[in-house]
């Protein structure tokens, strides 16, 4: 499309938001309306109103006219189908977003959003209509045969809206397509109604057809191959003017009604200023009186409740003071940016949780520096105590307005949505997401359309890094996956497929809810944003249909609901220890100076424990030794790339080895309880204000400029500090190189308000673990019923702490982890495709009625409903029937008639038919259960394995240990300790493999490992890991080199993998010679079975026959590998191996 003089307005653009429809960015369209300088243009999203704020604010940024319009679906005479519509006016936009709001709302017994069209023709004021294409309502009734209808259809619509309503010609060459257009202009003459030429986009260049139909077939569950598949033609692109004008040329009225149609348009979706919902009294006390008498209430409850100790001793009068003034100082700031409303909502919701039993986090993000937030029991963190500034969460010079990030126990935070549902109904709602085509959906998705077989896809998907904190796109991992390239090169349906998903990738998929963003306005939202309801699912509350992004430029302010597990596992526990142990136990009046938990902590024991489990983390805390919450809230801090690097400093200085270095004496006070280190935001903001007398508000504009690197600002800043320091007295080049210290601190600074909230939750889970960890683990476990690596990590815990494990029994275990008279019991629930509600019932029949005697006892009584296939095979594989029948193959074999049989004998009870025979429950085992070998060693921890994640009735290493001595194995732990081993050779079996690339692409692995003596992590380097790929899988059992290497600063020492080999592989190579001591001619009988296998070993009897001995070499060689030694050796044979 090159022309400049615009002639033809393309009024039906379908962007990404017309989901796997459109495949047009909003981004991208705006270029080309800047290349070709075209006038205006017009959005018609299909059943959504997604994109209009994106789209009108971005288009106009390049001087064309938006043209805001949807499709929205009406049901008329029994029929569905979309209508689209155009706004002309505000008032037109208030009404199609009311149309596509109640599409989704009020359409509760269908999955198709739709209104009736009496709501259209209710509503005409503002609006223009057209009859739509050959897949509209029109359309479907043409193809129906219902012309009266449309005759109907059309006279209505004439009638309502006059001279806004035109029939659509559209000329793309899709089937019935002509005739269509015939019947329209016929109806036209007839009716007298004017007709408009249009052309539906659904993307923007020619070359994007065949991607875009395997975009078609990825919405419509199709394939590109199916014949009967709907399908659009190539014209669908964004023709030029000239393409369009001659394709028109004979209808010039068509081509002249589209040319003014722009000029009937007036109205342009603008960003709009916080809405803040405001909250008066019933007795008309304005929102930013009753935000100061709650404040002050909560103040003076806090004093009562918490300073107690200080009025004895006469100064709670200076104490209180300070806190008060403090108060007041942020009540003006508050009111005076009309957040008082905003305030009180949150603290209405939180107060209300806390009444209802609904665990609340003690804070988050910057909020938690608020003393207000404090005193209306918004936070639990008392920020005078801990050094916080409320300027870093509100201050007048803030762009943009922030929000209270609340943290909710995970299983109750529905009932706070159904709280808000009930308070503010039809003005609240969650916020809208997009699933996107990330590569490798798009490689899953494409792949699947165009036929691909989906192991394939599978192997290339696998190729694909997953990695949500470093996102990589398609072409990344193409450039960086040697494997890929080769593939692409050597197979056209590789080609084929990465051609067309490079082109889909990034598009919108699918609609999603944020579920923990919710925003709250003063009005019905629907007047101010369009709305969304997926009747699917079972959220209370509606979404927007603008992201979050779009939502705030709307005005809405977010509230955020965060479900953190943590809360759940902490409030579970709580409930756990006040059954069992301590009735009056609260977590919040727990020690926070505890010495035992300090120790756990300093020997990395973190398990379990929030944000403080990963192997760096617990480095961390082994060198750090803390004995205070402050280092805590210090290593949170720092515990993230950047930072990093200063947690040894802190350390050496707090344990004596170095000097904190405070900058300047001014300063001391502000970096004493970090040791000199700059660790928060809220000290560079301090520091500001105490050399160079910044304000508040000052020294956060100084925080974000130095946070956000801009030069020109930066240098502002700069000039601003030394001049401020300079009048307080100190020297200029003395300011200049402070400034230059904190500078690069405050890029990566963390905010304290935040780190000290998290820091808090993590300091009551190491307490809970200290003091009570069969209850913590019960509680943690059960809430990772679904995560087996995770119920892994935990299991290697417990068996560290020496707590006995009770492995999974159906007469013994519960649907969740309990502990009981010091057995910790394996949940039934966490075994792999067991339903939790199905082992419910089955555990509450043998807690009613006794344990299950037999397995036939188990099928006679249980309903058959709450088992099938998947879930004994689960079981077998878990050896949760061993207790009744340890041949777990046996069972495993009888699965299927065990379900027959099952379904018989409830039939039976519900016609009360009774066998007498089968009364004999042994003997009707034994005729249900056949007399087959139980599975090898091998096989039966491999299918452990496979249904619980880790090893529980044995170790897979076992089988191996014989051959251990001959290869100097020992364990890593024993290796890791010992300073005087710097190579050995260790055996292991592998749990859990993370692959992952560095910055330049190259893949390495990070591979979790079990050995005799316990679990490690090791880093496997790429050359090592490309070259092992074929037995680096979980389960598989191996032998590594090990080697110690010194790091860079010598002060700490690496274990690296030389070599990795199968242990399979090494135990099944031949031996070239043995000698076998056979003793006599008895023991000959006992291995000449053993030894009959041909293979490539020479093997020599010697023999003791009547004090004589002799020796034989067999003519045949055979096959003796570590296998049949270790057999060989069971006989109690001599060998002697050549």
């Amino acid at each position: 499309m090159q022309e400049n003089n615009q002639n033809f307005n393309h009024i039906k653009v379908h962007t990404q938001y017309s989901i796997c429809e459109g495949a047009i960015k909003i981004d991208d369209l705006k270029n080309i309306c800047k290349e070709n300088k075209i006038r205006s243009i017009g959005l018609s999203d299909t059943n959504n109103l997604c994109g209009a704020l994106e789209f009108s604010e971005t288009i106009s940024k390049v001087g064309t006219q938006p043209i805001i319009g949807t499709q929205i679906n009406f049901r008329f005479k029994n029929q569905i189908g979309n209508i689209p519509l155009i706004a002309k006016n505000k008032l037109g936009y208030e009404t199609i977003l009311h149309l596509s709001s109640k599409s989704y709302l009020s359409n509760k017994d269908n999955l198709l959003p739709y209104c009736e069209l009496e709501d259209l023709i209710k509503n005409p004021q503002g609006i223009i209509v057209l009859s739509g294409s050959i897949n509209s309502l029109s359309g479907n009734l043409y193809l129906k045969n219902k012309v009266q209808e449309i005759d109907q259809l059309y006279s209505l619509l004439n009638k309502k809206f006059e001279n806004n309503f035109y029939i659509e010609i559209q000329r793309h060459n899709d089937q019935n397509e002509k005739q269509f257009e015939h019947f329209n202009l016929n109806l036209s003459n007839k009716l007298n109604i004017p007709i408009i030429a249009t052309h539906e986009v659904f993307y923007i260049n020619d070359n994007m057809y065949e991607a875009h139909d395997a975009l078609i077939c990825i919405k419509n569950k199709t394939y590109v191959n199916d014949k009967d598949r709907p399908k659009l033609s190539k014209n669908h692109n964004l023709k030029s003017d000239k393409e369009m004008l001659d394709l028109f040329a004979d209808l010039p009225e068509a081509l002249l009604n589209n040319y003014y149609l722009p000029y009937k348009c007036s109205f342009k979706a603008n960003y709009s200023k916080p809405l803040l919902p405001e909250i008066v009294s019933s007795n008309d006390t304005s929102s930013e009186k009753i935000l100061e008498t709650q404040a002050i209430d909560g103040l003076n409850e806090k004093f009562n409740k918490k300073f107690i100790k200080i009025d004895e001793d006469n100064n709670k009068g200076d104490v209180y003071k300070k806190y008060k003034e403090r108060l007041l100082h942020e009540i003006k700031i508050i009111n005076q940016m009309n957040y008082s409303s905003y305030f009180l909502i949150v603290s209405d919701y939180i107060k209300w949780s806390k009444k209802n039993d609904i665990p609340v986090g003690p804070g988050r993000g910057s909020g938690a520096g608020s003393l207000v937030a404090w005193c209306l029991s918004i936070t639990d963190i008392d920020p005078i105590k801990f050094n916080l500034i409320f300027e870093r969460f509100l201050n007048p010079d803030r762009i943009s307005m922030p929000d209270f990030d609340i943290d909710f126990c995970e299983e109750k935070r529905d009932l706070v949505f159904n709280y808000l549902n009930t308070k503010y109904k039809d003005s609240v709602a969650h916020i809208i997401t997009f699933g996107k085509l990330k590569a490798r959906m798009v490689i899953r998705d494409v792949g699947r359309v165009i036929g691909l077989p989906y192991g394939f896809v599978d192997s290339i998907c696998k190729m694909i890094p997953f990695d949500p904190s470093r996102p990589m796109t398609l072409q990344e991992c193409i450039n960086s996956e040697p494997r890929l390239q080769k593939l692409i090169q050597e197979d056209n349906r590789v080609k084929k497929l990465i051609d067309l998903s490079l082109k889909l990738e990034g598009l919108n998929r699918n609609f999603a809810t944020h579920a923990a963003g919710v925003v709250i306005a003063d009005k019905k939202l629907s007047s101010i944003v369009p709305l969304y309801k997926d009747q699917t699912s079972d959220l209370l509350l509606p979404s927007t249909q603008f992201d979050m992004y779009s939502a705030e430029n709307a005005g809405l302010v977010k509230f955020d609901f965060l479900g953190l597990k943590t809360l759940t596992v902490i409030n579970k526990t709580q409930k756990l220890i006040q059954e069992k142990i301590n009735k009056n136990f609260d977590i919040e009046k727990i020690n926070y100076e505890d010495r035992s938990v300090y120790e756990l902590l300093s020997e990395g024991k973190t398990v379990g424990l929030f944000q403080l489990e990963s192997s760096g983390m617990k480095d961390a805390l082994i060198n750090m030794k803390p004995n205070r919450l402050e280092d805590i809230i210090a290593l949170v801090a720092l515990y993230r790339p950047g930072p990093m690097s200063n947690i040894p400093i802190y350390n050496d200085c707090k344990h004596g080895r170095k000097e904190p270095d405070y900058l300047h004496p001014k300063l001391k006070e502000i970096l004493e309880p970090t040791y000199g280190v700059i660790i928060y935001q809220e000290q560079v903001m301090q520091i500001a204000q105490v050399l160079s007398g910044f304000t508040a508000g000052e020294a956060d504009i100084l925080r974000r400029a130095m946070g956000k690197k801009k030069r020109s600002e930066l240098e502002k800043q700069k000039q601003r500090f030394i001049n401020g320091a300079e009048k307080k007295g100190i020297a200029k080049d003395v300011a200049a190189g402070i400034f230059l210290k904190i500078e690069p601190f405050a890029e990566y600074g963390f905010n304290k308000s935040h780190a000290a909230a998290y820091a808090i939750i993590a300091y009551q889970t190491a307490y809970l673990k200290t003091y009570y960890p069969n209850e913590f683990f019960s509680a943690s476990m059960s809430m990772e019923l679904s995560n087996q690596k995770k119920l892994s990590e935990f299991y290697e815990e417990l068996k560290r702490m020496k707590i006995k494990i009770i492995r999974p029994d159906i007469n013994k275990c519960y649907a969740e982890f309990s502990a009981e008279n010091d057995n910790f019991y394996y949940a039934l629930g966490a075994i792999k495709n067991v339903g939790y509600e199905s082992i419910s019932n089955i555990v509450k029949e043998r807690l009613k009625n006794g344990i299950y005697k037999n397995i036939f006892d188990f099928i006679n009584r249980i309903d058959p409903k709450d088992i099938n296939k998947l879930q004994l095979e689960g079981l077998v594989r878990a050896g949760a029937f061993d207790s009744l029948n340890n041949n777990r193959n046996s069972i495993f074999q009888a699965i299927p008639s065990l379900i027959l049989k099952s379904k018989n004998l409830h039939e039976s009870k519900k016609v009360n038919q009774i066998n007498l025979f089968d009364e004999d429950y042994e003997q009707s085992d034994k005729e249900l259960i056949p007399n087959t070998q139980d599975f090898k060693f091998e096989d039966r921890l491999s299918k452990e394995f496979e249904t619980l994640g880790f090893f529980i009735s044995d170790h897979p290493l076992n089988q191996f240990k014989e051959f251990f001595p001959q290869y100097n194995v020992i364990n890593f732990n024993e290796f890791n300790s010992d300073e005087n081993l710097k190579e050995a050779v260790s055996a292991a079996t592998i749990l859990k493999i993370q692959e992952k690339k560095n910055q330049k692409g190259i893949t390495y692995g990070i591979i979790k490992f079990t050995d005799l003596g316990g679990v490690f992590e090791l880093f496997i380097f790429s050359e090592l890991f490309e070259k092992k790929r074929d037995i680096l899988k979980e389960g598989n059992s191996v032998f590594m080199n090990l080697i110690k290497n010194s790091s860079n600063d010598s002060s700490s020492i690496r274990i690296n993998v030389r070599t990795i080999t199968s242990i399979s592989e090494i135990t099944n190579i031949p031996i070239k010679a043995i000698e076998i001591n056979a003793s006599n001619l008895i023991n000959l009988n006992k291995i000449k079975d053993l030894i009959s296998a041909p293979g490539e070993t020479d093997v020599t009897l010697k023999i003791n026959n009547n004090s004589k001995i002799q020796f034989y070499k067999l003519s045949k060689k055979r096959k003796i590998d570590q296998n049949i030694i270790l057999k060989l050796k069971n006989t109690g044979v001599a060998l002697k191996i050549h």
